[in-house]
């Protein structure tokens, strides 16, 4: 048997505790080739509150109350479900590195150090996983991707959106022939339930600024549904959008809805955008943070209009007027191997799934299926909602891509001297 895959943790903050669950549900599985080794915080304390029960600071609380949203996953201690092996905390990636303890690191810190400590990473023979986005601006997830082929590393990226099981299912749904050929896409919200009209998302105020998010909810969610739709229904060809900051004032909130805090927003909190596919597809996609009162949003965030039926949700409709729902049709029709494809051993956790893709990626010498290539079409294909926003027209994917059409990113590639 092969030694386990030593992975250092790079980033303690609030989407760690999603990230650990998934591990610990891939243990529980009985996949246990991978050992976490090592944990990097910029403040240590950081990385103590997730090391050992015992020890370090008490958990935070969750910033989200949705049970769907993976900010609100329960806190976890390595030492919970990694009994054998206590994890050492590391002042730098550079001391890490240099203790030559880890094979793998992945990367939950804030998204302007992606790019620098993955390509450090990857030069010190490391493989990656990032979380998504993957980088700060298409130019900087280029070097990321860059530096990986490079190295004949694997370099993966937590999209979890693939994994999570509605998204397998209806995959599979689609794969075999149910909605015929997509026609018609719709990703329509309107305003969110916890972060509407004002509040700062996440208690994260970086998600509100341009030059430390790239972007907000184009780049931020964009690349979930970017990934989706390129999963589901085919490669993006071009893009027509445009961006607002509806609300450049941002409020920081305690439990009970009181401000105790405001900062300045300048990265977009809404987008209406209109994709057009490959295959000839189209539709309309659009998200926000901002928008007063009641949000409004379309069953299950995605509707799917093919030549045979339509899938609003999880429920199929078809031609001759039946309905059913997709994990009913998967659970009565799909076979051994269809469910070992996509829930390999059971797993169901969309985290868990997207490291046992990297780790298998690993052992292969090969990439996940969120590869950083992948991702950084999911990444062209948001920014492109900010550059259409920019040129005020339709603009390619492949120029985005490329960085023949790259007017909005000039400044944050100036600001990291990309």
């Amino acid at each position: 048997m092969p030694d386990p895959i030593r992975i250092g943790v790079i980033g303690c903050g609030r989407i760690l505790p999603a990230h650990f669950r998934g591990m610990q549900r891939l243990r529980g599985a009985g996949f246990e080739g991978f050992r976490v080794s090592g944990l990097v915080a910029r403040n240590p304390a950081d990385a103590e509150r997730f090391r050992k029960r015992g020890e370090g600071p008490p958990p935070r609380p969750p910033v989200s109350r949705d049970p769907n949203d993976s900010l609100a996953a329960p806190h976890s201690y390595v030492s919970d479900w990694q009994p054998e092996e206590e994890a050492t905390i590391y002042n730098s990636i550079d001391e890490m590195l240099a203790a030559d303890a880890v094979d793998a690191i992945t990367i939950t810190a804030s998204l302007p150090v992606h790019h620098t400590a993955a390509i450090q990473a990857l030069d010190a023979g490391k493989h990656v996983m990032v979380e998504k986005p993957l980088a700060v601006s298409v130019r900087a997830g280029r070097l990321m991707v860059d530096a990986a082929e490079r190295h004949g590393l694997t370099l993966g990226v937590m999209e979890m959106v693939r994994y999570q099981p509605s998204t397998r299912m209806t995959r599979w749904l689609i794969e075999r022939g149910d909605l015929g050929e997509i026609q018609m896409i719709a990703a329509v919200s309107l305003g969110t339930g916890e972060w509407s009209p004002d509040r700062v998302v996440a208690d994260t105020a970086w998600r509100h600024d341009r030059l430390t998010a790239g972007g907000g909810a184009s780049i931020d969610i964009g690349v979930h549904i970017s990934h989706r739709l390129r999963y589901l229904v085919g490669e993006i060809e071009s893009m027509t959008a445009v961006a607002r900051v509806f609300e450049p004032l941002r409020t920081v909130r305690d439990a009970n809805g009181n401000v105790f805090g405001t900062i300045r927003a300048d990265a977009d909190d809404a987008f209406f955008a209109l994709p057009e596919f490959a295959n000839g597809a189209t539709g309309t996609i659009s998200f926000t943070w901002a928008g007063h009162g009641e949000p409004t949003g379309l069953p299950g965030g995605l509707t799917l209009y093919g030549t045979r039926g339509c899938l609003k949700g999880t429920t199929l409709i078809r031609d001759d007027g039946s309905r059913a729902e997709v994990a009913d049709i998967f659970a009565s029709e799909a076979t051994d191997a269809e469910r070992e494809r996509f829930f390999p051993g059971g797993v169901t956790d969309a985290f868990g799934l997207t490291y046992l893709d990297w780790l298998n990626a690993i052992d292969a010498g090969s990439q996940p299926e969120t590869s950083g290539a992948d991702a950084l079409r999911d990444l062209a294909s948001a920014f492109s909602i900010m550059e259409s926003a920019t040129a005020r027209r339709a603009v390619a994917i492949n120029d985005v891509l490329s960085g023949a059409v790259n007017t909005y990113q000039q400044e944050i590639d100036s600001h990291y001297d990309i």
